[in-house]
């Protein structure tokens, strides 16, 4: 317990730097987003009107301590601003609109990433300069290194344009009217084929390559000898006493991903013309609005945080020693 307790101050601690930091930004740059939005069209405005419109995004005269404790408060009951790009529509009613999409396509392709990953990492050890191992492992290693962007468009032109064997963009057909029917979660699944699978095929050698080296340290050791000698079978051994030890370090990396899943694939989302954060972030830079980009970070940030405190707690579980007062 003492474990958990002193994780989730560390965490809460972070959370509020990011608070901070998210609030400083916009107050230390030249300007605000109502300037950056006018643009020429500010000579058009009186000085009542663009002001009114600064205390609608929240840069407001006052002490600046005052403006925190008020940010803050705002924050913490989900109110994130007024979207510039999308006024009068909040930030946190398009973040919320976009979560979902963007949680299914990354978050799918991340968890089969991993799954996947491992399993042929822990193979590929297993079995290290054998033919498997010999061909998974340099494969792992070019697909890593190529960009998304390679992929996304790669599948697009050959399974969406020329084959036309599935679609090539948005989350679901036009005509087709959200609701929960298998008509329409069908064509939800068939649009998310191509991109799920580039996310996933992207991830695969950033949970393969780690597992088979973390799986190839623990081969020698002691208890995997032991495990042997009690003439246990190999799978056994494997998965129980290798795999299991060799998993820890790619729990924080899954976590991570997973943490990253908020901010969306952008490269992927846009590629596909997703509906999710993704393709809200890259939509909200071009148009320059501040008070998007800025709570999708703050949300970023509080996931990153979510899913490591997660897989702390995870680690209790997968790792005895720090049951017993071990540290991690």
């Amino acid at each position: 317990m003492g474990f958990i307790l002193r994780r989730l101050f560390f965490y809460l601690a972070a959370f509020m730097v990011a608070v901070v930091i998210n609030f400083m930004l916009p107050r230390l740059m030249p300007g605000d987003p109502v300037t950056a939005m006018l643009g020429g069209r500010g000579a058009m405005m009186t000085y009542d009107q663009i002001e009114a419109l600064r205390q609608t995004f929240g840069f407001v005269d006052g002490p600046l301590i005052q403006q925190f404790f008020s940010y803050v408060s705002s924050v913490f009951q989900g109110d994130l601003g007024t979207s510039v790009q999308s006024f009068p529509e909040t930030v946190s009613t398009i973040l919320g609109r976009a979560f979902g999409w963007t949680l299914f396509l990354t978050g799918a392709g991340t968890l089969l990433a991993f799954i996947v990953g491992s399993l042929l990492g822990i193979l590929a050890a297993w079995n290290r300069g054998g033919w498997f191992d010999s061909i998974v492992s340099p494969l792992s290693l070019i697909l890593q290194a190529t960009p998304q962007l390679v992929f996304g468009l790669l599948f697009m032109f050959v399974f969406g344009v020329t084959l036309q064997w599935l679609p090539s963009g948005y989350a679901f057909s036009p005509e087709l009217t959200p609701e929960f029917s298998w008509l329409f979660i069908s064509d939800v699944a068939a649009h998310a084929i191509l991109p799920v699978f580039t996310v996933f095929i992207v991830q695969l050698g950033g949970f393969l390559i780690p597992m088979r080296n973390n799986m190839i340290n623990l081969l020698n050791e002691d208890y995997i000898t032991m495990g042997k000698a009690k003439g246990l079978s190999q799978l056994r051994v494997m998965l129980n006493y290798g795999a299991r030890n060799a998993v820890l370090p790619s729990v924080t990396s899954l976590s991570m991903a997973l943490g990253m899943v908020i901010g969306g694939a952008m490269v992927v989302e846009v590629i596909f013309n997703y509906p999710g954060l993704g393709t809200v972030l890259y939509n909200a830079i071009l148009a320059r609005d501040y008070q998007l980009i800025q709570g999708q970070l703050l949300v970023m940030t509080l996931f990153m945080l979510f899913f490591n405190f997660m897989a702390d707690i995870l680690y209790l579980f997968l790792d005895p020693r720090l049951k017993h007062g071990g540290s991690a």
